[in-house]
């Protein structure tokens, strides 16, 4: 087994599942030959897409399609051959659309693209450790102006505050409606930006006032997880493997990206946060952190935090780790999970 699956299974608790598939009679006249297909694509890798006639049937041409994108035809029965560069990690829909005879029938098939990248065990310090608030039940944690800002979920006991985490005081504090949970939390073009887990809302503030100046629903069937930026876009999880791509202005989701350690899809991406041009995002349920590229959703390093909740007698198994800020000024990252009576700073090396 490789590192990167080691680490995985280690720390983010991925069962490894093969997806090759054979098909299962969908088509009576053609199929796609899988017959060379591997367990996994990686993205370096070239489809070599194939028909299976067994009428024998005189095939004119085949228009060849990747999740209903049209990527490239043949004439006759021709293999066809298409770089993955450019896919997406994940599942890929394959479609070849046979002509002949004045006819024309479907053939499909589904790949996984999976990442390559071999993830960096990383290492860390404690610098610091600061008391929290052990009823926070922390969704959203991030720094604004060197202040930090902490949003919470439960109903009836959802809030953002700004607070100093020296000493706990808060500066100012913000209770949502009863009726909602809430969620991660960014900053961006002067607007808070906050989740709700549930609700398909969303909540836009002004960054100085804490003014809330309006509310949005969510375009599609999904749930509010956690929120971080680049600066130009916000990114989203929804509890799955996926990261969104929103665009604030509009609050449209653009794209996405599906999280892969080696072959191992990582579900429940929870709380984000941006550092030096990588995603940071805790795992629902698992005391690590995955470091994620945001241009392909691979996983390029894991942080195992462990020995954090080792440090803590006074919290459960469903305290889980839940919090990831980092503070520019310091170039630190501050960490905390959901009811722990303790934040740490830390640093991050290779």
């Amino acid at each position: 087994m490789k590192k990167y699956n080691f680490l995985a299974v280690i720390l983010l608790g991925i069962t490894l599942i093969g997806c090759k598939e054979k098909n299962k009679g969908e088509n009576s006249l053609f199929t796609i030959d899988d017959s060379a297909f591997p367990a996994h694509f990686t993205q370096k890798e070239v489809l070599n897409i194939g028909i299976l006639n067994p009428n024998s049937k005189e095939i004119d041409s085949v228009a060849y399609f990747i999740n209903d994108q049209r990527v490239g035809g043949t004439k006759g029965k021709e293999n066809f051959r298409f770089e993955l560069i450019d896919q997406k990690l994940g599942y890929q829909y394959l479609k070849a659309k046979v002509y002949f005879g004045g006819d024309s029938s479907d053939a499909t098939k589904r790949i996984e693209v999976v990442s390559d990248i071999e993830p960096k065990l990383l290492k860390y310090k404690v610098v610091n450790t600061y008391p929290h608030d052990k009823k926070a039940f922390t969704e959203g944690f991030e720094f604004y102006n060197d202040t930090l800002y902490e949003s919470t979920g439960q109903e009836g006991a959802s809030f953002i505050k700004k607070y100093d985490y020296k000493t706990g005081k808060v500066f100012k504090q913000i209770d949502l409606d009863q009726q909602y949970f809430g969620e991660g939390i960014t900053f961006i073009n002067g607007k808070l930006f906050q989740l709700t887990y549930k609700n398909k809302k969303g909540f836009i503030y002004d960054a100085k006032t804490l003014k809330l100046e309006k509310t949005f629903d969510y375009e599609k069937d999904i749930e509010g997880w956690g929120m971080t930026n680049d600066g130009k876009y916000i990114y989203q999880t929804d509890g799955t493997e996926k990261i969104w791509k929103v665009d604030p202005n509009t609050q449209k989701m653009i794209d996405y990206v599906n999280v892969y350690s080696g072959n191992s899809k990582i579900k429940a991406v929870n709380e984000l946060e941006w550092i030096n041009g990588k995603i940071y995002t805790n795992v629902w349920f698992k005391d690590a952190i995955a470091v994620v590229n945001p241009e392909n959703g691979a996983v390029e390093g894991i942080l195992n935090l462990s020995d954090l909740r080792k440090s803590m007698n006074d919290i459960t198994t469903e305290d889980v780790l839940n919090g990831i800020a980092y503070n520019p000024k310091t170039k630190t990252i501050f960490v905390t999970g959901k009811n722990w009576s303790k934040m740490f700073e830390i640093t991050v090396s290779e």
